[in-house]
């Protein structure tokens, strides 16, 4: 069926109705036409809303896994902050008594470290 038949068919249909009837008529289409698009674009949100609904569900795994991971971080650097400072007050004491045989160990125990990383890393 052409584009010209439908159009002679669909003439055909409306010579004998009167304007009341075609405006009965055209109202009904339209008020029917505007309940299906309403219905799609009701499905459409629908879909969105289920999608905006997976997203925030995943960020909301995500952020969790994240406050997780900071927290581990937290906790090892309290504990690191905890080592370096038993670690520095021996030092404190190491400095502290005047002995410069310990002294001379401490320079020493330090360049020999530093000479051996140099030329590991060479």
């Amino acid at each position: 069926m052409s584009i010209r038949d439908v159009r002679g068919s669909r003439s055909a249909l409306f010579d004998d109705i009167e304007d009341g009837g075609i405006r009965a008529t055209s109202a009904y289409s339209s008020h029917e036409i505007d309940e299906q698009e309403n219905d799609r674009a009701v499905d459409g949100l629908q879909d969105r809303v289920l999608m905006l609904k997976r997203l925030t569900g995943d960020i909301h795994e995500e952020v969790e896994g994240h406050n997780r991971m900071l927290d581990r971080m937290g906790n090892d650097m309290d504990s690191s902050r905890g080592i370096l400072s038993g670690t520095m007050d021996k030092f404190k004491t190491i400095f502290e008594t005047k002995s410069s045989r310990r002294m001379l160990t401490l320079v020493a125990s330090f360049v020999v470290g530093f000479l051996v990383i140099y030329y590991l890393t060479r």
